[in-house]
């Protein structure tokens, strides 16, 4: 199958799952439950990626797939040739307390590069797409990230993660932004904060996620004219498409200094210790 063809059929796909999502919370009828003891999941994240799952067997079976619920086994990263990389609902937490920012990320990759993403947002009514190698849309319209250069400009996302005592380590990295930039915003959706940053409504995003939360929302923000990257140096093994930690995409002139912004944050926690 043709790369435009597995993104219109991710996108359809996409779709389906989000009204599955709509119609979900319009019913009220979804269980919650904590995963690994602090990470909410319902039942809802689990049918919307069977669903996904089921229409890509129908359409490309046999395919290798890296999914939240039920194939999250990163051991994959390092093997797959090709891989859909997917995440049902991106910002469950929003979804289970009636906020909007909530979407479904498609990537597929090949060969260790991201090849197409999908973020469809349904309760914003907002679908991302992108190719590699050929621009990032949103609703057919293309997109653009920002070309801010002065950093106290800049409006910036990031996320913290689900253990409470992994967050401390990270203020002194959000001080250090508050200091030098316009501000902070935290909307709880990786894949909707790329896209934001795809799209230059946010010039900055910095957080540590796992691959699905952004292997789609990368390659958008990317194709959008963003810079993407990390602190630091990636482990040899797994694809840097696919490697959350620490990672850096903003508009292209504030990358650098930004990255130099954080490192020194890191390097100050370091030694008040």
């Amino acid at each position: 199958m043709l790369p435009q063809q597995r993104l219109e059929l991710a996108v359809s796909i996409a779709r389906e799952a989000g009204e599955r999502i709509v119609a979900a919370r319009h019913s009220q009828t979804f269980n919650q439950q904590l995963k690994h003891g602090q990470e909410l999941v319902t039942d809802v994240d689990v049918a919307v990626d069977t669903l996904i799952s089921e229409r890509l067997d129908a359409s490309l079976p046999g395919e290798q797939r890296l999914s939240e619920e039920l194939a999250p086994d990163r051991d994959v990263m390092r093997t797959a040739d090709a891989l859909w990389v997917i995440d049902p609902i991106d910002g469950t937490v929003n979804f289970a307390h009636g906020l909007y920012h909530v979407a479904v990320s498609i990537a597929w990759v090949s060969e260790g590069k991201t090849r197409l993403g999908v973020v469809h947002a349904p309760f914003l009514g907002e679908t991302y797409t992108a190719l590699c190698g050929q621009g990032a849309w949103c609703n057919g319209k293309p997109v653009h990230a920002s070309r801010t250069a002065n950093l106290q400009r800049c409006l910036v996302g990031t996320g913290f993660p689900y253990r409470r005592d992994s967050r401390p380590p990270l203020m002194r990295r959000l001080l250090a932004i508050l200091e030098h930039c316009q501000d902070v915003r935290r909307n709880g959706s990786a894949a909707l904060d790329l896209c934001d940053v795809a799209c230059g409504r946010l010039d900055a995003y910095y957080e540590s996620v796992s691959p699905w939360d952004f292997a789609a929302g990368v390659l958008i923000a990317r194709e959008a004219g963003a810079r993407s990257g990390h602190l630091y140096p990636c482990p040899e093994g797994i694809p840097e498409d696919l490697y959350g930690e620490n990672l850096l995409v903003s508009g292209p002139e504030i990358h650098a200094e930004l990255g130099d912004l954080l490192r020194a944050a890191d390097a100050d926690e370091l030694r008040s210790y």
